[in-house]
């Protein structure tokens, strides 16, 4: 009997210890700076601007929450949950999580989003969060 609870033993600590591996990369490979933020704030979060250190020097990332009004393959028209409306220029390779193809096309008004960017520049990222809000 003491073989089987070692070994019930070691596979129940493998399964607890995979477990913990995949919750922790799922946090760890998110959008840079959205992960973070929505683990801090959840739902709370309308927009944020962050400056950080990089290899590069001092960037600037902007994130955006809310629900798509308007979308052209050039920008899109956000809804902030305090009632701000963003317009946000897209790049042209920008990329869509949430979506199987990953296509702006496939963008659609009633979207609730987060879009990351460079402060000064198009929206690189597009994460979709699910309709409404």
């Amino acid at each position: 009997m003491g073989v089987s609870r070692r070994r019930f033993a070691f596979l129940a600590t493998l399964l607890v210890a995979v477990n913990v591996f995949f919750w922790v990369a799922q946090s760890g490979f998110a959008l840079p700076g959205s992960g973070i933020l929505q683990t801090l704030l959840g739902g709370r979060l309308i927009r944020a601007d962050i400056i950080w250190q990089s290899g590069a020097g001092v960037e600037e990332t902007r994130i955006d929450r809310g629900v798509i009004t308007s979308v052209t393959p050039e920008q899109l028209v956000l809804r902030e949950r305090d009632g701000t409306l963003q317009t946000i220029p897209l790049a042209t390779t920008v990329a869509v999580q949430g979506l199987r193809t990953g296509n702006v096309n496939q963008l659609r008004r009633g979207m609730r989003v987060i879009v990351s960017r460079p402060a000064t520049a198009a929206a690189t990222t597009v994460e979709i969060e699910g309709f409404g809000q």
